[in-house]
């Protein structure tokens, strides 16, 4: 999902299902919180971890990590970048840019 579909309610919509699920947004904060340990500096200055690294900690298969990276990234919450044998992941700062300005908008009358 490119950074333009922020601006309407169907874009929000498919972000909030995707972190609906317990495990997506267990992973989803995992990978927004700046204090995890293991993570990588990527090439653009943002934070990423791999994916390998994921799993661990939050009692998640290997295989059902890889079906939540999926869902995640398809909802433009996360990027993702193959290096060799591993691949990072990485909340855009966009996304979080975007979901605060959300909840501090007034509500509609």
């Amino acid at each position: 999902m490119s950074k333009y579909l922020l601006t309407d309610s169907q874009g929000f919509a498919d972000i909030f299902k995707a972190l609906s699920n317990p495990h997506r947004l267990k992973i989803f904060l995992r990978l927004a919180c700046c204090s995890v340990e293991g993570k990588l500096d990527n090439t653009d200055g943002q934070m990423c971890e791999c994916v390998g690294s994921l799993g661990k900690d939050l009692g998640i298969a290997a295989s059902t990590v890889s079906h939540h990276l999926k869902e995640l990234h398809r909802s433009g919450l996360i990027k993702m970048r193959r290096r060799g044998q591993h691949i990072e992941c990485w909340v855009d700062p966009q996304i979080l840019e975007a979901l605060s300005a959300f909840f501090k908008q007034p509500a509609p009358v």
